[in-house]
């Protein structure tokens, strides 16, 4: 569930890194044949990474760097980027969490990014209370006060001009993750944000909080609350035609998908399919039909991380919802009819996937979960064979 212990990145002080090579092609097999597999470059614990429309890619490393690749070179870290709250001695899951270029980039350079933000003022008496139905998940010494936060700004070159803070998670709070902070925009030009719970029992039923919900915040900047009820939303998918759909990590067991509608509320903590990490049993979604129930769940979990709604034509999967998946160290492809899921496929990488992208050539761009991970992109193999 948590994140792995990090040290410091001895290569962020380079100029610049060079195209990482890999050794001989990886491929994975799929329904649709093998799957080629090159490893662009390594990062230290990527999180996301969002194509520009000239074909270079930008990337967050959670210790705080957001770097572009273009033309087989890793950037030196971008300037401009503001503090976060990501704590070097310890488990970590906050820090520099997504970025996604606004639509008009190719006009006004924007891009859209999230992360861990330390409130202004920590008091030295702050202190984590514990939850037993975390068991030994909870760091009881974290007493950072910290929220998600996304801000915009301007790509000029190597660095970041007019960053502004659009949106922040009400209330902060000490400790623990969860912080969602996923990003995704619609036709509309809205941008959804997915906000978790931040680990507590409480907020996502709470109409005053911004915990535990999906947020909209329309092309006037003004935010609302889209839909709540739910727990660790770390990747948000919208169809062409608008629909919007999250997956979410349940507790013990119990991840789910869910596509979300206005107003709609999912159930946590009240229900779920999964159990509380002390294995005490929450109540099945079936109890309570008042609350919007998942139209997929998974039991042992998934822990998905990044998705995408496919539209390209190198691979036979237009329609598809793709997902990262962390503990189940896969890419997983659903087929869907309406609401319905026909069928699932899991392309094994042998890795903890964070994210997942679609290139503008219908190559699938992805991130891996690691102190030395990767930024992997995936195509057809034609003939590559397994090292």
């Amino acid at each position: 569930m948590l994140s792995l212990i990090r040290t410091a990145a001895l290569a962020a002080a380079l100029p610049s890194i060079l195209l990482a090579q890999s050794g001989p092609p990886m491929t994975v097999s799929s329904n649709a044949g093998q799957i080629r597999i090159e490893k662009l470059a390594s990062l230290e614990f990527p999180w996301a990474v969002a194509p520009l429309p000239d074909g270079r890619l930008l990337v967050t490393e959670k210790p705080g760097r957001l770097r572009i690749f273009a033309d087989g070179q890793l950037s030196a870290p971008v300037s401009g980027v503001p503090k976060t709250s990501y704590n070097e001695s310890k488990v970590e899951q906050g820090g520099l969490l997504d970025v996604i270029a606004d639509p008009n980039f190719a006009q006004n350079r924007r891009i859209y990014f999230s992360f861990s933000e330390p409130a202004e003022k920590q008091s030295p008496n702050q202190k984590e209370p514990g939850d037993k139905r975390f068991g030994e998940f909870i760091d009881l010494t974290d007493n950072m006060l910290a929220g998600g936060a996304v801000a915009r700004a301007t790509l000029d070159g190597s660095q970041l001009k007019d960053v502004e803070v659009i949106w922040r998670q009400d209330p902060k709070t000490i400790g623990r993750g969860h912080f969602g902070n996923r990003m995704a925009f619609a036709p509309d030009g809205s941008l959804f944000v997915t906000s978790g719970e931040r680990m507590r029992f409480e907020p996502a039923q709470d109409p005053k909080s911004t915990l535990g919900k999906v947020m909209r915040i329309g092309a006037d900047g003004k935010a609302e609350i889209f839909s709540s009820g739910h727990r660790n939303m770390l990747a948000i998918a919208i169809q062409p035609a608008g629909t919007v759909w999250v997956l979410e990590m349940g507790p013990l067991g119990g991840d789910e998908l869910n596509l979300v509608e206005r107003g709609g509320n999912y159930g946590w903590p009240i229900v779920s399919e999964g159990m509380n990490y002390d294995k005490s049993p929450i109540p099945a979604h079936k109890t309570r039909p008042e609350f919007k129930a998942p139209l997929k769940t998974w039991t042992p979990v998934i822990s998905p991380s990044g998705a995408l709604f496919y539209t390209g034509s190198l691979f036979p999967w237009k329609g598809d919802l793709i997902a990262g998946g962390l503990s189940s160290q896969a890419i997983i492809r659903l087929t869907l009819d309406g609401k319905t899921v026909k069928n699932e496929e899991r392309l094994n990488m042998g890795r903890r996937m964070r994210d997942v992208v679609q290139a503008s050539d219908g190559a699938i761009l992805a991130v891996t979960d690691d102190k030395q991970g990767e930024l992997l992109r995936l195509t057809p193999a034609k003939g590559v064979t397994r090292d």
